[in-house]
């Protein structure tokens, strides 16, 4: 069901954008990324109308991903949109040693109430994007190395907004829908060897073409206020901020969105949680420039369990980005490997009896390793946030249907293969958009 679409315009929207880097204020007009004054790269921030923290949670009304509509940049609202589900996790918690564990599920598990439709926390951030917009928004170009494609895809079905998906052929796996895509969504593969990285860069010259536009990834605040909610959802349920948060990051934006969610609705002189940032090895680009300033081999790529964690392109030095909110934290970067993180997903299995995914595994077995370092204290409140869960469940329980691509591309050994993906998908729209029977 399509959302009724009221007249959006700047100066009609409940809260400011900040720049963190000169204090520009602008109005939002649902499509701004970036400050255009000249100064190093700064990610814009939001400052709502209304101070609303955790203790006045009770009087926002219904449920969901919309339940916290008051501290997100959106214009308009989707029905039944499920949240973050957060509850104090016992027996997983005793078997890493520790007392306060709370666990943030965003993923399918009925039992516990989770009904994320694309089984992660990117349909937190895809429902907030497209609440954001602008009316008649321009075609967003999307890369992805499968969760954030599989989010926006349903999420753009559902409510018609049209989007350029642009993600490498083992993705697909992961794109398998409750009925089939909109024609509005179009998905371009990647064949061969490409990877996420490949597509950012291709996904770079695609938002080019007339009438697209680059979604903007970690620098559109509706992707990080979005995925806050997972903070703002601990919040209500534990009665206070966590001390410690640990999420397994790529880019960093989920975790960058809980930090600013933090920072929104921290009491008197509540302290900020401590993000632990946990990446999987081999391949730990937020972790060597943490660390040690060095980055990781482009051609480890490949090599982590984890897929979805292997962005080359973090925002490590933006201002308001991974290297500032973890010194405001005191946080932590944090590595695993494919073994610890495949026994982290058995454990939770065991544990809680629902499936995990890669990235949520690599957080579990981060989080277990700095309990036993003496790093996390055994009565710390601690949040780990499961970024994804329960997609095998959810293969038992529903029917799915996978998605058809709308362009397959195969991405040379050598040469200019982003290039080569912009010519042929600028060849493929003109040649939609000739009328039947023009000459040729």
């Amino acid at each position: 069901m399509s959302p009724v679409r009221p007249q959006v315009r700047p100066g009609n929207r409940h809260y400011t954008l900040v720049c963190t880097s000169c204090g520009t204020r602008y109005e939002d007009d649902g499509l701004i990324l970036d400050c255009p004054r000249p100064h190093d790269p700064a990610f814009l921030r939001t400052e709502y109308t209304a101070h609303s923290g955790y203790e006045g949670s009770a009087g926002r009304v219904g449920t969901g991903l919309f339940r916290h509509a008051p501290l997100l940049p959106v214009a308009r609202t989707f029905p039944d949109v499920p949240g973050p589900v957060v509850h104090h996790a016992d027996r997983l918690g005793r078997r890493i040693g520790l007392d306060q564990l709370w666990v943030a599920f965003n993923g399918y598990w009925p039992e516990r109430g989770a009904q994320l439709p694309t089984c992660t926390f990117k349909d937190l951030e895809a429902y907030t994007v497209l609440g954001r917009l602008p009316v008649d928004p321009p075609v967003l170009v999307i890369p992805s190395a499968g969760n954030t494609a599989a989010a926006f895809a349903w999420a753009a079905t559902r409510h018609q907004v049209p989007c350029l998906l642009v993600v490498p052929a083992p993705a697909m796996v992961g794109m398998r829908f409750p009925g089939p895509l909109d024609p509005c969504v179009r998905i371009v593969v990647l064949d061969g060897g490409a990877t996420y990285s490949d597509a950012i860069a291709a996904a770079d010259l695609l938002a080019r073409l007339p009438g697209h536009q680059a979604e903007g990834g970690c620098r559109n605040v509706g992707r990080r206020d979005g995925l806050g909610t997972v903070m703002l959802a601990a919040a209500e349920a534990i009665g206070r901020l966590p001390k410690t948060y640990v999420q397994a990051v790529g880019s960093g934006t989920g975790a960058i969105g809980a930090h600013e969610a933090a920072r929104r609705i921290r009491s008197g002189g509540e302290r900020l949680p401590r993000l632990l940032m946990c990446q999987n090895a081999p391949f730990t680009p937020l972790f060597e420039a943490w660390r040690s300033g060095g980055t990781a081999p482009a051609d480890r790529e490949h090599e982590p369990l984890a897929r979805e964690l292997t962005n080359r392109r973090p925002p490590f030095t933006v201002h308001g980005g991974v290297r500032d909110v973890l010194t405001e934290s005191g946080g932590d970067v944090l590595r695993v490997d494919n073994v610890a993180a495949i026994a982290a997903m058995d454990l939770f299995a065991e544990t809680e009896g629902i499936d995990i995914e890669p990235g949520a595994g690599v957080a579990l077995a981060a989080l277990a390793d700095a309990v036993s370092a003496g790093r996390v204290d055994r009565d710390e409140v601690v949040l780990l946030n499961i970024t994804g869960g329960g997609r095998a469940r959810q293969s038992r329980d529903l029917r799915l249907i996978p998605a058809e691509p709308w362009l397959r591309i195969p991405w040379p050994t050598g040469g200019d293969g982003p290039r080569m993906v912009a010519e042929q998908v600028g060849r493929r729209l003109s040649y939609a958009s000739t009328p039947a029977g023009a000459a040729s």
